[in-house]
């Protein structure tokens, strides 16, 4: 253990609420900030979005020097710097993108102590003149972001995070901190090998992502799918990704003539366009950027709400890292794939072409789990979590389209025997595309040169085509009937199952493969004027543009001033004074400061311009001291009880929730408001007029039993997104008044 100095009686968790605005840490932040205050090594195993950042930018407010954060991603260095400093941190950063001289003042900087956290790209550590300036600063912490890079066995190795093992020599008392979201255990354990931290410890939150959906969909008529899926999120950002730079520019032009906001991304173009490209979509000018995966990588936007698959990747850890671009807010966010075949055979190609045997080898192998996860008709989030070495209890995630959607079933006994069947008289020898077209009866020259046009087995299973016999074949792989060998060239066997299975005569049933169809569509425009948290939707979106309008006075993005998640609390709390507004989540003093005010009177004008003047906040407010914030306090305490009586009235006359609207001359939303307030204070209401009928109300019930009641977007997408807000808000009260809703 080394010991760090710190430079302040302040706790982390005071830190947290007065500079990021939170009151609570996410899990396992506690126990990582507590190890690199106490100076130990350790590598830190978690999700895009789980908070990484934070397990080194909160320990070095309280640490004495300079702490070096080392990352590959240009972009995302200056946006998470902009952050920082709108936090009240001192942040700066040194890569290819600034001038000697603007690397200098940086250096400057941190070396007076104006700059608590330095950022620096890996090829920088090889310059002797740096490592002399780390030489002139006290380096209390170093922190390695994206630590796979540095492990030839990851599939974004870079030569460049070599040189930490310089660093590391030359700083031998140093703390390091490694972070990464994707690393198989291989990589892991390579990355622990490579930066000498074996005496560090390890924190693993897990991979998994439950704010993402994942679904796979067949490549035929993908452009009418895709034009569905931004359909139905005009307006928020997304991401497609396509394998070429043809492709790449030939969609975004489709997508600008169909009428949606595109730019196309890739390694092509040149710095100055792709910066402005990457600039135009992080300030929400361009909703849509149409990219090969050379884009994204330095992106911090929390609010990419869809990620477009076009093409086939090349790796699982790529599938994973590029989705994980999704939804960083914890909001609700989707991952769509377009698989076909013909992709698998453009990347075998590219593969076939490198020159080191072992890269070629690893190569394969990556594809191929790709290509399982794309065939699958099991869970995709288990598949995908277990290929990184977490394992998953629950068979059913309920947030891909395997699990989702009700897969019929059909009696497969006699294809399955004739696909195994196919496998034995090939010889065991060839791989699945190869065995499907003997059971097609395909008379290419492969097939007629081994002469399995002769066999018997040779066009038995036509009537089935291709595609559906590869998802017949994928099953059988699942059902553990059929094996698939490593290697460049992999071939099906006949496992022992499977000749049991045979000889047995046994009867089997496998799902129908899923149909195309544009989920998304029908599922995100729910929801109406209340949004799926029960927050004012059309408030929302004005402190959306409020955000916009501040993030363009301070040149920076939108997402640096609050997240959607912090404009979501705002929607739904209604926070009608700088003190109220001070509770918000992700409120911390700087943004208090510098944009409460703005935002408070925002919101006010929305309140007293929709009749909700008198609702009060649902973040208790404490009003200012004096006589006229007392009188007002009293005046709105007066108002809402008034309103609250009248409406106890109205509701023994079993009027609906429109007709006490009506009125009370207020939206809907605004009556619903101040029942569960009344209920929250106790107050026994009878509802049961207002109720859905008793079969709907079971499966509302049902539904906050796998979802919990906390927040309401979870159940209504349990329910297909048919059920309306207001009905799960009134059931939400009477399940909670009748006891018949557990713990949250």
């Amino acid at each position: 253990m080394r010991p760090t100095p710190t430079t302040t009686d302040a706790s982390p968790l005071a830190l947290l609420k007065s500079h990021f605005g939170y009151e609570a840490f996410r899990p396992l932040q506690a126990e990582i900030i507590e190890n690199v205050l106490s100076g130990r090594d350790g590598l830190v195993l978690m999700p895009t979005g789980g908070g990484k950042s934070l397990c080194y930018q909160l320990p070095a407010l309280m640490f004495e020097g300079v702490t070096l954060v080392v990352s590959p991603l240009i972009a995302l260095m200056k946006d998470q710097v902009d952050a920082l400093n709108v936090n009240g941190v001192g942040a700066g950063f040194v890569n290819s993108s600034v001038s000697a001289s603007e690397a200098e003042r940086a250096q400057e900087r941190a070396r007076r102590g104006e700059v608590k956290l330095l950022y620096a790209a890996p090829e920088r550590l090889a310059l002797p003149g740096f490592r002399r300036f780390l030489h002139s600063v006290k380096l209390s912490l170093v922190a390695i972001d994206e630590a796979h890079c540095i492990s030839e066995w990851g599939h974004e190795f870079r030569p460049d995070y070599r040189n930490l093992r310089q660093v590391r020599a030359e700083f031998p008392a140093v703390p390091v901190i490694a972070l990464t979201a994707s690393a198989t255990e291989r990589v892991r354990d390579d990355i622990v090998e490579q930066l000498g931290l074996q005496q560090g410890r390890v924190f693993a939150s897990g991979f998994n992502r439950p704010n993402l959906t994942y679904s796979v969909r067949p490549k035929r008529g993908a452009w009418e799918e895709l034009t569905a899926l931004l359909e139905a999120r005009r307006g928020q950002s997304a991401i497609v990704y396509c394998f070429s730079r043809h492709e790449t520019e030939e969609l975004a032009e489709r997508l600008n003539m169909a009428g949606f906001g595109a730019l196309p991304y890739h390694a092509g173009l040149d710095g100055e366009t792709r910066r402005r490209t990457q600039e135009s979509f992080v300030r929400d000018r361009t909703p849509i950027v149409v990219a090969t995966i050379a884009f994204g990588l330095g992106i911090d936007k929390p609010d990419i709400r869809l990620v477009v698959h076009h093409s086939l990747p090349k790796s699982l850890e790529g599938y994973y890292q590029e989705t994980g671009r999704a939804g960083r807010d914890g909001l609700p966010s989707e991952c769509v794939l377009f698989y076909d075949y013909a992709d698998k055979r453009k990347q075998d190609y590219f593969i076939g072409r490198m020159e080191d045997e072992a890269e070629r080898r690893n190569a394969r192998r990556r594809l191929a789990a790709m290509v399982d996860f794309a065939r699958l008709t099991t869970c995709r989030r288990r598949f995908m979590l277990e290929y990184f070495g977490e394992q998953r209890a629950e068979e059913n995630c309920g947030a891909c389209d395997a699990c989702v959607a009700q897969r019929e079933e059909f009696d497969a006994t006699e294809v399955a025997q004739k696909a195994l069947s196919a496998v034995i008289r090939t010889g065991e020898r060839f791989g699945a595309r190869y065995v499907i077209d003997v059971l097609v009866g395909s008379r290419s020259k492969r097939v007629l040169s081994a002469g399995h046009d002769q066999l018997s087995v040779h066009g038995v299973a036509k009537e089935f085509g291709a595609s559906r016999l590869g998802d017949v074949i994928a099953q059988l792989r699942e059902r553990g009937l059929l094996a698939q060998s490593d290697g460049e060239y992999p071939t099906l066997s006949v496992t022992q199952a499977g000749r049991e299975f045979l000889a047995r005569r046994e009867s089997l049933r496998l799902r129908v493969p899923a149909e195309s169809a544009p989920q998304g569509s029908r599922r995100e425009r729910g929801g109406g004027a209340s949004g799926e948290g029960g927050y004012d939707a059309r408030l929302f979106e004005e402190l959306r543009a409020l955000r916009k309008r501040l993030a363009d006075e301070r040149n920076v993005p939108p997402y640096v001033v609050f997240w959607d998640t912090h404009l979501r609390h705002m929607a739904e709390a209604l926070p009608k004074s700088v003190e109220a507004f001070a509770r918000v989540p992700g409120v911390g003093k700087a943004k208090l400061e510098q944009y409460g005010p703005r935002f408070v009177a925002a919101i006010r004008a929305y309140a007293e311009a929709n009749g909700l003047a008198d609702v009060g906040d649902a973040v208790p407010e404490q009003r200012a001291s004096g006589e006229n914030g007392r009188r007002e306090s009293e005046r709105g305490d007066k108002s809402q009880a008034v309103t609250q009586s009248a409406i106890r009235e109205l509701l023994a006359r079993n009027l609906t929730i429109g007709e006490i609207a009506a009125e009370r001359g207020v939206t809907e939303k605004t009556i619903l408001g101040h029942l569960e307030r009344m209920a929250a204070a106790g107050e026994a209401l009878e509802v049961r007029h207002l109720l859905p009928d008793a079969g709907k109300l079971e499966e509302i019930e049902q539904a906050f039993e796998v979802c919990g009641a906390a927040f309401l977007r979870p159940v209504w997408e349990f329910l297909g997104g048919e059920t309306a807000y207001g009905d799960l808000r009134l059931a939400r009260i009477h399940l909670r008044q009748e006891g018949r809703l557990g713990e949250e």
